[in-house]
């Protein structure tokens, strides 16, 4: 027997602008937790608000009722999947060459109410990563500075911008992703860092965030191998538990970055892989590209249920996280009006905002209006 309370763990890609009939009843029918949204799901403001609002309506055919989880990379710069009339915003190393915790405030919030307004409500930012090696171009100028401190200081700062929008951020990637040469996309980073250079540096800014209510944090596909020399920190027990939730105190959730990606794959079982996150301490699974592995996800946590691999109980402690979560942020997951939308989105306070920042000048009378939701 199947048991429905793992599709909550589940954030799944869907294939189009529109979702089809199959992914309506996978959806539905096996109580899948959220969805992350692609260029391929992104059309203009309108179609976008459809598309949240088809989704969002599939929840009265599932078993928990509860809302899903819409999830978007909206980091600024060249990680940003919508594009006009949404406000383009720069990347977050012109934030920390700034330096205007206020403007960084404003940036997450402005940010925020556009993707609130049609319906997104969980943003996978920040990138907290610090920029300790130069020539990692995968981070690059996603990373607010190569100063720990610096970027501890505005965590803080956009953890509270994108709360405020009623947003919820997702701090990227745990412990750290800013030293690493290799895209995990395609290969496993191995790191040789320690813990003491960890806590002093990479960890410090996820600490700042934590304490400005933080719920959600993503980890990194990458191997530490002077702190766990077996698994890469997504499957490893002593990052997500012995350090995340015994040493920092963590309670928030945490998601994995997605399981397709060749720094696991290439070297796990598929099926595999999802059971040793949640034995790790994961809460939830990311899927983002390929169509079947969420069924082949779903099939591999109950078998090993099943089987005793997993128990019970780890799961519904999960379930009932999740649902604790959503009831906490997601009290109004349906998209605005179309008319609403076109007030919001593009709205020239969030111009002149973003040219501001892009031309590294701190935006004048930053003042209560963006900060208090007067768009």
């Amino acid at each position: 027997m199947t048991n429905t309370s793992v599709g909550q763990l589940l954030l799944i890609g869907i294939s189009g602008l529109s979702l089809t009939a199959e992914e309506k009843k996978f959806i539905a029918q096996k109580n899948i937790g959220g969805v992350t949204l692609f260029a391929r799901n992104l059309q203009e403001p309108v179609q976008i608000r459809d598309l949240c609002a088809e989704l969002q309506s599939l929840r009265q055919q599932m078993p928990d009722k509860a809302p899903l989880y819409i999830a978007i990379d909206m980091e600024g710069g060249r990680v940003a999947r919508l594009k006009q009339p949404f406000t383009q915003w720069p990347p977050l190393k012109k934030l920390g060459d700034l330096d205007s915790p206020s403007a960084t405030f404003h940036f997450a919030h402005a940010m925020g109410l556009e993707l609130k307004s049609v319906g997104i409500n969980v943003d996978w930012a920040p990138c907290l990563d610090v920029l300790t090696n130069p020539a990692n171009t995968v981070i690059g100028d996603r990373a607010l500075s190569s100063n720990a401190e610096t970027v501890a200081k505005h965590a803080s700062a956009l953890v509270r911008g994108y709360l405020k929008a009623e947003v919820i951020p997702c701090a990227k990637h745990f412990p750290g992703h800013g030293n690493t040469f290799i895209d995990s996309h395609t290969e496993l980073p191995v790191e040789d860092l320690d813990s003491k250079r960890m806590e002093a540096v990479e960890s410090l800014p996820f600490r700042r965030a934590f304490r400005s209510r933080l719920e959600l944090l993503m980890t990194a596909h990458v191997l530490y191998k002077n702190i766990d020399p077996d698994w890469p920190v997504t499957l490893s027990s002593k990052f997500l538990q012995d350090i995340l939730r015994d040493q920092l105190r963590y309670r928030g959730l945490v998601v994995t970055d997605d399981l397709g990606m060749k720094a696991l794959s290439k070297y796990h079982e598929v099926k595999k892989i999802p059971v040793r996150a949640i034995q790790a301490g994961a809460d939830l699974l990311l899927y983002c590209n390929e169509p079947d592995s969420p069924g082949l996800a779903y099939e591999a946590i109950n078998e090993a249920l099943s089987s005793g691999e997993l128990k019970p109980e780890r799961i519904k402690q999960i379930h009932q996280r999740v649902l604790l979560h959503k009831s906490k942020y997601l009290t109004t997951p349906d998209p605005m009006s179309a008319e609403e939308i076109g007030k919001i989105v593009g709205h020239s306070k969030h111009l002149q905002l973003a040219k501001a920042i892009s031309e590294g000048v701190v935006p004048e009378n930053l003042s209560a209006d963006l900060a208090d939701g007067d768009t």
